[in-house]
């Protein structure tokens, strides 16, 4: 079943929805919440409560691409789960690590009041990941939108863990200097 007919689904009210988006995108949203959460019973709760936040959000909402969309709606909650987690233990997680990693060029989202900012903050980003050469844009998405490691990133790319680590941080100067030109306040 294609995206417009699942999305339909969830449009009509019909259950069949989230078997259908269960059976078509359930690995893949297990495999981001694996690539953060260490328990498995953490990994299996985040991904129901995807389905469960999906099936509120649509409608009203009616996602361009489902698999971003569900992409997006698991690492939010994978990372609230960090933070809840690192709250208690305040150490340094691996969702906290990649998060203080780009907050000296991404502003803090705290009230819903800046929903609106969020948003265009997102299409920015969307429109500086394009204007990049495939391969620091691919890196870039590994470590920030994945949770991949420095290690798992040079081994993937075929280069050494120092020179992801430049990429990365070449990539995220560039990215607060196009932010700034975008007039986003950092």
């Amino acid at each position: 079943m294609d995206d417009r007919e699942i999305i339909e689904l969830f449009w009509n009210r019909d259950e069949e929805a989230i078997l259908e988006v269960e059976e078509k995108y359930g690995a893949y949203c297990h495999t981001i919440a694996n690539r953060l959460l260490k328990d498995s019973r953490d990994v299996e709760e985040c991904v129901i409560d995807t389905w469960n936040q999906v099936w509120h959000a649509i409608p009203p909402r009616r996602p361009g691409n489902l698999r971003l969309f569900l992409g997006k709606i698991i690492r939010n909650l994978v990372l609230d789960r960090l933070k809840k987690e690192n709250a208690d233990k305040r150490g340094g997680g691996k969702g906290t690590l990649l998060l203080e990693e780009l907050a000296e060029c991404v502003p803090s989202v705290t009230d819903i009041q800046r929903q609106t900012e969020d948003r265009e903050l997102g299409r920015s980003i969307n429109r500086f990941l394009l204007s990049l050469p495939a391969k620091d844009c691919n890196i870039f998405l590994a470590r920030y939108w994945y949770g991949h490691s420095i290690r798992e990133i040079s081994h993937a790319c075929m280069m050494g863990e120092g020179t992801v680590k430049s990429h990365l941080f070449r990539t995220r100067q560039k990215l607060k200097l196009f932010l700034e030109k975008e007039g986003v306040i950092v």
